[in-house]
């Protein structure tokens, strides 16, 4: 768990990471390496969850071996079930990243939500939902490793 006391909020207590696989983690299918290794590190601190339609079947064996739970999407619009995965874990002790359309209802649904801005750009859907926007993943998991970064973004 990463627990982070933002001034003007409530002290968040983040048990899970929920991140979006295509266009946050992954790259035209692969992961990227350098995801890959924060996600190993952060592992140690939150449970990791990545939820993926896997449109390029990829998404199983490109984790295999890393402490992450795979969630494949094949029910509902992907955006309502991406948000109904995070409400089953508990909103109020998630972080979600992710950069499309489909991720809007998870960000908002989290008790912090990241934007990530990649390869793929991000939709304004993603973005409006987020509480922080990022250049890009490492950056993003970046900030659980140095969550003084994260807090000065998100205080009031």
């Amino acid at each position: 768990m990463i627990q982070l006391d933002v001034p003007g909020r409530e002290p968040l207590l983040l048990r899970h990471l929920v991140l979006d696989y295509n266009g946050t983690i992954a790259r035209d299918g692969g992961l990227l390496p350098e995801a890959g290794e924060l996600i190993d590190i952060l592992a140690d601190r939150m449970t990791v969850h990545v939820l993926t339609a896997d449109t390029g079947g990829r998404c199983r064996e490109n984790l295999a071996g890393r402490p992450v739970t795979i969630h494949v999407l094949r029910e509902k619009p992907e955006d309502e079930a991406k948000r109904d995965y995070v409400r089953e874990l508990g909103p109020d002790g998630c972080c979600g990243v992710g950069n499309g359309r489909n991720d809007g209802l998870m960000l908002e649904a989290c008790a912090l939500g990241i934007a990530v801005i990649g390869d793929e750009g991000a939709s304004p859907a993603a973005i409006g939902a987020a509480d922080v926007v990022v250049t890009g993943i490492v950056e993003a998991l970046s900030l659980f490793l140095h969550p003084l970064r994260l807090i000065a973004t998100i205080r009031n």
